[in-house]
């Protein structure tokens, strides 16, 4: 066999159709073996980011502030140390793609670079198996949720994407709160060749009528964005959509669209607060603010103009956020409002700490929830945009 080739065991582990209806933590431990991988846990990250979860039930969780396995999936770096049972101990961040799933812990008598090497490549597979399974596997799902899910919240997390999607050119993520109680906050961002593609909806209400209209608004919006069409006729499809099936709810939104090239950014605002930009560790003000138009869903006899369509041209390192009122209007625990200063300041104190940005937004959004006096009285959603094109 060559140094190239994958070890005989790997491919037969693969090449076993048996595998494809193993639980996860079987086909994990099996694939572990096949790799020469002594001993391999998985931990999933909780709902709302805070614990580090084993699919092993004997396992006990970690922090994912002030440990180890915490440092791997904050910092997606290898961490290394001494077991607390004796050997050694490797933290892995588990990624699928761009999207934090939580990390694999690696356990063996000593590390070397060639163990190393294959716990990553066992943190590969193990982010593919979990992401291929949990859409059907109740259990990955209950192991990352701390508390019962009310139904608005199961019904629109059904519909949300990765909370972290990317590329060499840009990373987009996201955070809504509360967890399992949202009603008609949403996000969503897809990818293509070319560009990439956000949207925030915030719908009137929080209640599961609300989350019926951000349900068909996102569904809307991706079948036309899915089928060529530009920001306007979006816009439209949604007005048309909730016109039809919803004729008295109404949303507010953010739709945009970042050529991942160029950096051109297009973006409509639909009666939402206007996004934010951050460029050079400053906030632009006033940069993406415009006239906004009227929410999603008032059809054309009821608005004073055509939806208007924005650009402007981002520069390298740029961070772009959307957010809804109910992050702006929290209430800390003097009573005063979170606002888009303390917010603006608390991105801009991240970025120069270095930190990546999916850990910015949930500490951030951490920030919010544990210095309030009181539980979140709207959903809070943020998604940032991080454009970094290689070479620029």
């Amino acid at each position: 066999m060559s140094t190239s080739d994958p070890p005989s065991g790997l491919v037969d582990f693969l090449a076993d159709r048996d595998n494809a209806v193993l639980d996860l933590s079987t086909a994990v431990a099996r694939c572990a073996s096949a790799l020469g991988v002594p001993e391999a846990t998985v931990y999933l990250v909780d709902l709302q980011q805070r614990l580090l979860v084993p699919l092993d039930e004997t396992a006990a969780a970690v922090a994912v502030d002030g440990s180890a396995a915490g440092w791997a999936y904050r910092t997606l770096s290898l961490r290394a140390g001494e077991s607390a049972t004796g050997g050694m101990t490797a933290w892995l961040p588990l990624l699928d793609g761009a999207e934090r799933l939580g990390v694999l812990a690696v356990h063996a008598p000593y590390l070397d670079a060639a163990l190393l090497r294959r716990g990553r490549a066992l943190a590969a597979l193990a982010a593919m198996m979990i992401t291929s399974k949990r859409a059907y596997k109740d259990n990955v799902v209950q192991c990352t949720r701390a508390e019962p899910m009310r139904l608005p919240a199961e019904m629109l997390r059904a519909f949300l994407p990765p909370r972290t999607i990317g590329n060499h050119h840009v990373i987009s993520t996201a955070v809504l709160e509360p967890a399992y109680e949202i009603g008609g906050d949403a996000f969503d961002h897809c990818l293509t060749r070319t560009a990439l593609h956000a949207t925030i909806v915030d719908a009137m209400g929080h209640n599961l009528l609300s989350g019926l209209t951000t349900a068909v608004a996102l569904a809307a919006c991706r079948n036309g964005r899915r089928t060529g069409s530009d920001l306007p006729e979006l816009m439209e499809a949604v007005d048309a959509a909730l016109g039809q099936w919803l004729p008295d709810q109404f949303c507010t939104g953010v739709l945009l669209r970042l050529d991942l090239a160029s950096g051109a950014l297009r973006w409509s605002n639909c009666g939402h607060p206007a996004p934010l930009l951050i460029r050079g560790n400053r906030l632009v003000e006033g940069a993406l603010e415009r006239e906004p138009d009227s929410p999603m869903g008032f059809s054309a006899s009821f608005r004073s103009a055509e939806r208007q369509v924005h650009e402007t041209a981002l520069e390298p390192g740029d961070r772009v956020l959307l957010y809804t009122d109910g992050l702006t209007e929290a209430r800390l625990a003097d009573g005063t409002e979170f606002g888009l200063e303390r917010f603006a300041d608390s991105v801009i104190r991240a970025s120069t700490a270095g930190e990546v940005a999916p850990e910015t937004l949930r500490r951030l959004i951490h920030s919010v929830l544990d210095t309030q006096s009181q539980s979140l009285r709207d959903d809070a959603t943020i998604l940032m945009i991080e454009w970094q094109p290689p070479g620029r």
